[in-house]
């Protein structure tokens, strides 16, 4: 069993469910008392939001890398990013390693390409929304994407960082939510990402009325694969 390379504090509530999904599908896999071979390193996101709101990438990039290096010396055999929006500095990051990192958006476009959706909303923070370096991939995989509008994006953004980071769930936020992504089927969305690893806290398949993709579980499952495979 390969070693999985968790990346993570971004924010630490959804990292514990990175660790818990790994565990749960190797022990799916491999019965008995199984669990995953894992190595975290969990930054402070204070420091990485820091970076984010003052546009400083090169900064958070160079954090990430030198954790990631971490991760490599302690014996991953490739890197896990456990949120989607660090995933802009991805390119970054591998520049401090030899071992390969698991790519958020790959993942996700593997999960809907094998569910057959069609037209897909994206929700995330408003980089991911409205930035390139998410969006871009999943649309160079053959899917076709929409996001929120202005409005709205901010809304979700403000609800990801002021709430669901702290661990604060919120019903009106969640009727909030629930309303954009109600606008966006009545738009023509088929299908919804949260690309955010913090959105599932609050929105749950039973929710909504097209299927809802969680990367946070997508990532997860497809590392623990991964790792259940021969070194490539």
């Amino acid at each position: 069993m390969q070693v999985i390379g968790l990346l993570g504090g971004m924010s630490w509530q959804s990292t514990t469910d990175y660790y818990r999904v790994v565990n749960k599908v190797v022990a799916s896999n491999l019965g008995g008392l199984h669990s995953a071979k894992v190595v975290l390193y969990s930054v402070d996101f204070d420091e990485i939001e820091r970076c984010q709101s003052a546009g400083d990438w090169d900064r958070a990039g160079e954090i990430l890398g030198q954790a990631a290096h971490g991760l490599q010396m302690a014996g991953a055999g490739f890197l896990v990013i456990c949120a989607n929006t660090m995933h802009k500095v991805a390119d970054q990051i591998q520049t401090h390693i030899d071992i390969p990192i698991l790519h958020i958006a790959d993942a996700t476009a593997d999960a809907l390409q094998a569910a057959g959706a069609g037209k897909t909303a994206l929700l995330g923070t408003r980089y991911v929304m409205t930035q390139p370096f998410l969006k871009d991939r999943l649309i160079e995989r053959g899917i076709d994407v929409m996001v929120p509008g202005e409005a709205d994006v901010e809304v979700i953004n403000r609800i990801i960082f002021n709430e669901l980071c702290l661990g604060q769930i919120r019903d009106e936020s969640r009727a909030r939510v629930l309303g954009v992504i109600d606008s966006l089927v009545q738009e023509g969305a088929q299908a919804v990402v949260l690309g955010c690893t913090e959105l599932p806290m609050l929105i749950k398949p039973p929710d909504c009325s097209v299927p809802l993709f969680d990367t946070t579980t997508i990532h997860a499952t497809a590392a623990a694969m991964r790792a259940l495979q021969p070194p490539s």
